[in-house]
This record gives structure tokens, sequence and C-alpha cells, in this order.
């Protein structure tokens, strides 16, 4: 792997007075792409393109990382912006399968390819990942035998702007669920408030799916798993300290996600007490807000975090 670090160093890497990015390789072989510019500093592996820190320049870390996080190949990292991709949640196929699906699809645990990396006269960096499903390493001939192109452009600055298109390169159409499972580091769970659902329908996974609506703003108290439906609006996370806002484009849910304190002592892989510091906020399209492709069509689904 470290032939493929050096290869891509000489490709891409670039060191300026205030913007510099390099890859790294790991004690677990996975490469990490590291970003240091005048707004910010970021992390992203190379499996599953997964942004693992965002800090902007004299702020606290916003994106949370498990302290008991494991790096592993073909394994999903428990943090971060995971890339739930072309499925969201479980696999629900008209089709018969002999190996099994995994929840969330395959795009958070393969490798990605780097296409650009390149500063900005602003200041700010991008990275620009491919991934195609006809060149994949793994079998994806029974999981989506379906050609698709997906592309992320990543840039990081004092926002930080993630940008996933997928094209359908197929004769056939297709329904695309996805959802960017972004990790929010909070102070404590227990006094954020979520601002920007109300009065939206969502589903709840902790009542089996059952339809209900948010009247209010959101607080957490325990284990939270809704797909808020329809919502376009901006999202703010309110961490006593600061706003994390959301916005998005071309997201018809919104994922809200904390395990709580019961399901979080099954899991293993949160650490100590982290359900209390993080929570998920995720853009997506999921449940009935699936997006349907026909071959040749495209569809860019957005979403830039900022502080206040």
């Amino acid at each position: 792997m470290q032939n493929i670090v050096d290869k891509l160093n000489k490709e891409y890497s670039f060191t300026q007075v205030e913007n510099s990015l390099s890859f790294i390789n790991t004690a677990d072989d996975i490469p990490h792409i590291k970003i240091k510019n005048a707004f910010a500093s970021a992390k992203i592996s190379l499996q599953g393109a997964h942004v693992l820190s965002w800090q902007p320049d004299k702020e606290d870390e916003v994106i949370w990382l498990s302290e008991d996080a494991t790096f592993a190949r073909e394994k999903s990292v428990r943090g971060g912006i995971p890339i739930c991709w072309p499925w969201f949640g479980a696999a629900d196929f008209d089709r018969e399968t002999t190996i099994p699906l995994p929840a969330h699809g395959f795009a958070r645990t393969v490798f990605w390819k780097v296409v650009d990396a390149s500063p900005f006269s602003s200041g700010e960096t991008q990275v620009t990942f491919q991934l195609d499903t006809t060149t994949l390493s793994i079998n994806t001939e029974e999981m989506w035998p379906t050609a698709t192109l997906a592309t992320y452009r990543i840039v990081i600055g004092k926002r930080l702007s993630l940008t996933l298109t997928t094209l359908n390169n197929s004769n056939e159409e297709f329904t695309l669920g996805q959802a960017l499972h972004t990790y929010f580091n909070v102070a404590d769970i227990s006094a954020v408030t979520v601002l920007g659902l109300e009065n939206k329908e969502y589903l709840d996974k902790t009542k089996k799916f059952k339809r209900c609506t948010q009247t209010t703003p959101l607080t957490i108290s325990g284990e939270v798993d809704r797909i808020y439906l329809d919502t376009d609006d901006t999202v703010k996370i309110n961490n006593s300290k600061r706003n994390i806002v959301i916005k998005t484009k071309g997201s018809r849910s919104t994922v809200v996600w904390n395990p709580g304190e019961t399901v979080a002592n099954k899991m293993g892989d949160l650490g100590s007490d982290g359900y209390k510091a993080m929570l998920c906020v995720e853009s997506a399209n999921a449940a009935e807000d699936v997006v349907t492709l026909k071959p040749g069509e495209s569809h860019q689904l957005q979403a830039i975090y900022s502080l206040e």
C-alpha cells in the first residue's frame, strides 16, 4: 500500500504557505489524506472516502470519531462521515441473492479512487473521489449489478461541503437510497436541541417505523432512530456553546440517530459513554424518499456544514 501512497503523493500532494495536502499510510494499511489550510484541518480515509475529521481554525472538532473505532479492510468505521450507498438500511430488492447484503450498502467499506486534489485561490482545499461499480475488486454482481458511477467532491474550508453525484451508466432504471451518515461532536447529548424538523413527519424505528409528527424542537433523552420525511430546510444542532448548521440540496430525508445508553453498551465500539458526545444527523434519501434514476440520469446529494 505504501507504493500507492507514494504514487498519490507524487500526483496530487501539494504544500503551500497556508494550504497543504498529503497522503499517509497507517498501521492498518489504510491510506489517509491529511489537509491543513488557513480555515481548517481535515482527515479522510481512502476506504469509503470516509471523512474522519473536520476542525475549523480555533474551534473544537466538529466530527465525532469513537475512541474505540476499528480501522480494518472492508469494515465500517464508527464515527466520521460514512457514505451509505447505493441503499440505506437493509437492502430491499426484488431479486434473490446468495450472499449477505451489507446494511447501508458497500460504498463505506471499499476503496474510492482519487481523481483530483487541488487548492483553491480562496484558500479552501478540494478532493474528488470516484467509485465505479464495474471496476470494484469485490463481487458486486449480486449486490449491485447495475453499472453506476459515484463521484464525491469534498471541499474543506471554513465550511465543509460534501457533494455526492450518482450517474446511472446502465440501460435500466434503478432506485437509489443513500445518506451522508455524519456523526457530529456534541458536548452533552442531553443538552442538545435540533431545530428545523418541526411539523415534519417521521418514521420511528424504535416503534416499528410508526409514523409520527415532530411538533416541537427535538431533544434527546434516550434512543432516537428516526427518518424525517420530505425535509429540505436548514437543520441546526444547538449544542449550548455553538450551532452546527446543516444545509442540503437533493436530500429528501433527514435521519437522526443516537443509540442511547442501553443500545450503546451492546455495540462495543462507541467508547466509554461515547453516545453522550455524538449525534448523527444525516442528509439522506431513504424510506419513501428514495430516488429513481433512468438510464443516463444523475442525482446530486449535497450537504454543507458550518458553525455559528
